[in-house]
């Protein structure tokens, strides 16, 4: 006798309105907590590595190995979203970096390099998971607050990225107390922050987003399609244009400040910096991807999604001019960084606003998934050349390269867009 109501409630306007409302609240918590642990492995990895390791080179596949952990993970997160929500889907992420942590300890213990770089590729789930977060707060947003919605959440993680690379100093004395080596306390300092993240997505997100949105839309019993998700999310970008234009802007957009910022603390550490010092230039880039992004959202909901990526793309070659000819000069690297970092936030929040926009809500954590997938293996394959390049040539030539990429995206997207605008 009570079914009918309860269901009503549960569904009018009202309630979905607070239902969103602390969807955001507990995204945003997971992400404060989730982006200090990515940061704080961030910091260190690709320095520690060319410890480890002795090569310039091979210290910029620290980067990648976390990139790419994003990557193998952001398929696997989707499916999980798709067939248990996004709880399942989050849980999945922060397990797999939580339990690299540990591996990365171990691996720092023993001097292993080879096992480090392994350890890395499971902590970037913590980025699989920070991403698919984005995604997960524009289930229930009402039309033209997408943007928005995802915006607050990629803004949540400015608090733990910045404090982050700031807390690896402390972190690692205090690990050294408690008898870690040198350099493995900043790894089991992030392997608490992605349990305590676990804790907050498993016990906060209730009712699941995704699945409340299926049921709103009547198309929950899609949710059992999910073994042909990747078939699925290429048939759907085939036929819709401007999802396509998105992905492919957001895989730039991500190529770029990965390719920049990986081997930043490389070049500051042999320019003779302190730990101090590239912590505080990592901060404000971080703070560069995230303080503006709830501004970014709200103009890419009011001016467009389109002119918003152009204009990342404009950012992202300034940043790759000022950081290609900085030399020794680390006020302008830091300000490289820095622009570096809203150009990225330019790219992710009104590209993947886009993504969201331009699907049906059956096939977006496959579209989602799919997107996260290319951006991250797009990543990858930039540090790896980033690396490459900056150990046989120079941070300058790698600046030039980012920045011929950009521009090229950029007057791509403006053409296309203007040749079809829908």
């Amino acid at each position: 006798m009570t079914s009918a109501p309860t269901k009503r409630e549960s569904t009018s306007p009202d309630r979905i309105r607070g239902i969103q409302r602390r969807t955001l609240a507990v995204l945003s918590s997971a992400q404060i907590v989730g982006g200090v642990g990515v940061a704080v492995g961030l910091a260190l990895s690709s320095v520690v590595v060319d410890e480890l390791s002795g090569s310039t080179v091979i210290s910029g596949f620290a980067g990648t190995a976390t990139v790419l952990g994003a990557a193998l993970l952001a398929l696997p997160t989707a499916k999980a979203a798709g067939r248990g929500g996004r709880r399942a889907g989050l849980a999945l992420a922060y397990v797999a970096a939580l339990v690299g942590c540990a591996i990365s300890v171990a691996a720092i213990t023993i001097g292993n390099w080879p096992l480090l770089l392994g350890g890395l590729v499971l902590v970037g789930g913590g980025s699989a998971g920070n991403l698919a977060s984005r995604y997960s707060a524009t289930d229930l947003s009402p039309p033209g607050h997408a943007a928005r919605h995802l915006s607050l959440v990629v803004w949540a993680a400015t608090i733990g990225s910045v404090a982050g690379p700031n807390l690896a100093k402390p972190a690692d004395q205090i690990g050294m107390n408690l008898g870690l080596v040198e350099k493995a306390g900043p790894f089991a300092f992030a392997a608490l922050a992605f349990a305590l993240a676990l804790i907050v997505v498993v016990a906060g997100l209730r009712p699941d987003p995704l699945k409340l949105a299926r049921r709103l839309d009547g198309t929950h019993a899609t949710a059992a399609k999910h073994e042909r998700a990747v078939r699925d999310a290429w048939r759907t970008l085939r036929v819709t244009p401007m999802a396509r234009r998105a992905l492919i802007m957001i895989a730039v957009s991500h190529t770029a400040m990965v390719s920049v910022m990986s081997m930043t603390p490389v070049k500051l550490h042999h320019d003779g910096s302190t730990l101090d010092i590239i912590g505080l230039v990592i901060s404000l880039h971080i703070a560069g991807m995230y303080v503006m992004s709830p501004v970014v959202g709200w103009l890419a909901d009011k001016a467009g999604k389109v002119p918003v990526l152009i204009l990342g793309m404009a950012l992202l070659l300034s940043a790759a001019v000022l950081a290609g000819t900085a030399g020794h000069h680390v006020g302008q690297v830091t300000i490289a960084l820095v622009i570096l970092g809203l150009g990225w936030s330019c790219g992710l929040v009104a590209g993947s606003a886009l993504v969201t926009e331009s699907v049906p809500i059956e096939r977006r954590p496959a579209v989602q998934g799919l997107s996260d997938l290319l951006m991250n293996v797009c990543g990858a394959t930039g540090t790896i050349v980033a690396g490459a390049i900056v150990g046989g040539l120079s941070y300058g030539f790698l600046g030039l390269v980012v920045g011929i990429m950009v521009t090229a995206a950029g007057l791509w997207l403006l053409i296309t867009w203007r040749r079809q605008p829908t």
